[in-house]
């Protein structure tokens, strides 16, 4: 080659690279699910200031250069994982408490707070997660063993679904609950005639003034020191149903100062603080924070015999749950809601919850409407009921570890007929054709592969049950992973900005080891995150 052709070859290949656009990132050799419309698999993306400028073949190659060019090696690229309800500041603000997830008997719990009050020195002795389902015994425990071990010094432990608790006589006598106490939905269950301790949902209400509260500064540290174990989880966006107005104000303050990237909306506590602050103002809404609505409580859960039923429950004669909120009290705040921009999302699990809110929303709302009103968990649905959703532009937001958590003793509660009606979300799915997915952590482990998992193959980590548990409402892959990305980022009107790999969206998204659309089940209950990016940045990951 003599030194005119050589010179030639030099100058094209100059041409070629300075006619190429540079841009921040380009990731190529990988398997990546687009989740648009037709859910496109691409090989290739690009990404320049924070969003997905291209994705598509090796051509883009041709068109696009970056200094930081990854070859992915066949990696699996997924939108970043969003979680549609959950409890993200309730859980980074409990961390200081006693963890009684898990627990196989009341002894095991009394063992862990003797250990935890030897190294706490909190005027309270505070744990959360216990569930007496769990236990060989499933009877709701009692004070005595704690008025015993801890006569003067307050003991409150949360069961896992915030619908019941244990105090011992300590902390009943400094909330002034007496033997005579009552309280209207909510129950202070008794043996005998006497306290036993347990207080279920409006009950608990009761108490909640007397607790230990963290200062803002303190809560703010919480919230900012949680977030990683979201990232390493490919959590990029979560959703948080029922906060206090200075919950708000915090994240606020935690995003100006740029101490979060992960990105929050929030559903606000639907009291008048709340309706007074933002009912008559636009909705907050910014790339990383959202004030979305306000959520109400139905009724309660179904482990603590709260949730409002038809008919008595299975294992509890002449008892069907309770609403914690009225009908009138409803009426009022759909009213409100209804004159706003806000959307309304609804806690209702019994079947008698969800016929009443149901019916109160189809009022409200009149006809098909692109409201998004939601109801969360629709755990239990008559039959009869399901057209309302389909109806009236309903959107049942589901939690599909709920089902593979329930399925053990669900059936004592409801009884064979019943649980065709419940945890149904295939045949919720047909009512709108789209669903968002959650996992109501702390309730459930935050892990959303832990969602795709039981929304498609209905068993718990065990493998059990071997065919799976009420298979006729499995979703299949592609549903299952539409509604913990694009399905959740609808249910609250962020679609057009994240939940998909599309040109002009936020470039959110997570890179796994496994293949959620083809890999066997036991693959995917193991899959790992090798790294979580936010805004095309890198947030968990080697280096």
């Amino acid at each position: 080659m003599n030194l005119r052709h050589l010179l030639c070859l030099v100058s094209l290949f100059l041409f070629s690279c300075s006619s190429k656009k540079q841009v921040d990132l380009i990731i190529h050799k990988a398997r990546i699910y687009s989740v648009n419309e037709k859910f496109d698999v691409a090989n290739t993306m690009v990404v320049h200031q924070g969003r997905l400028l291209a994705i598509g073949g090796d051509s883009l190659l041709q068109q696009y250069s970056a200094i930081n060019t990854m070859d992915m090696k066949g990696a699996f690229i997924y939108p970043g994982f969003i979680d549609a309800h959950c409890h993200f500041t309730g859980y980074a603000m409990d961390s200081y408490k006693l963890k009684l997830f898990g627990t196989k008997s009341f002894n095991e719990i009394v063992k862990k707070v003797v250990a935890f009050a030897h190294s706490n020195d909190r005027t309270w002795l505070e744990g959360t997660g216990w569930d007496q389902n769990d236990w060989v015994d499933k009877r709701f425990p009692m004070k005595d063993t704690l008025d015993q071990l801890f006569p003067d010094k307050p003991v409150f432990l949360l069961r896992v679904d915030g619908h019941a608790v244990l105090l011992n006589q300590k902390a009943l006598d400094l909330c002034g609950i007496k033997e005579t106490t009552t309280i209207s939905g909510g129950e202070l269950i008794r043996k005998d005639g006497k306290l036993t301790g347990i207080l279920t949902d409006n009950a608990i209400n009761l108490v909640r003034p007397f607790l230990p509260v963290l200062t803002a500064k303190e809560a703010m540290h919480t919230i900012v020191s949680a977030q990683r174990e979201f990232l390493e989880l490919g959590l990029t966006s979560i959703v948080e149903c029922g906060v206090k107005k200075e919950v708000i104000d915090w994240m606020k303050q935690i995003y100006q100062n740029k101490q979060l990237q992960l990105r929050s909306t929030f559903m606000l506590n639907a009291d008048s603080n709340c309706m007074n602050a933002y009912l008559t103002k636009a909705p907050l809404q910014t790339d990383d924070l959202h004030v979305a609505g306000f959520k109400v409580y139905a009724d309660g859960s179904l482990g603590s015999r709260g949730a409002c039923l038809l008919k008595e429950y299975s294992d509890r004669p002449h008892h069907m749950g309770t609403m914690l909120t009225s009908n009138m009290q409803l009426k009022h705040i759909i009213a409100d809601v209804i004159q706003s921009p806000y959307q309304l999302c609804v806690h209702a699990i019994g079947d008698s919850a969800n016929r009443n809110v149901l019916a109160l929303y189809a009022n409200a709302l009149k006809s098909s409407n692109d409201r998004r009103w939601r109801i969360e968990h629709a755990q239990v649905v008559h039959t009869s009921d399901m057209h309302l959703f389909g109806d009236y532009g309903i959107i049942p937001s589901v939690q599909p570890t709920h089902a593979t958590s329930d399925m053990y003793w669900a059936e004592d509660r409801l009884g064979e007929d019943r649980m065709n009606e419940a945890y149904a979300y295939k045949k919720l799915l047909t009512q709108n054709k789209w669903m968002p997915l959650g996992t109501d952590f702390p309730v459930e482990h935050l892990n959303p592969i832990y969602t795709f998992y039981a929304a498609v193959f209905r068993k718990d980590k065990t493998n059990f049950p071997e065919a799976g548990f009420q298979m006729e409402n499995a979703l299949t892959r592609e549903e299952a992973l539409r509604g913990m990305t694009i399905w959740a980022a609808k249910s609250v009107f962020e679609e057009k900005e994240k939940g998909s790999l599309e040109p002009g969206k936020l470039a959110d998204f997570v890179i796994l080891d496994t293949d959620l659309m083809h890999a066997e089940a036991s693959r995917i209950y193991n899959a790992k995150v090798l790294a979580t990016y936010i805004n095309g940045i890198k947030v968990f990951g080697k280096k």
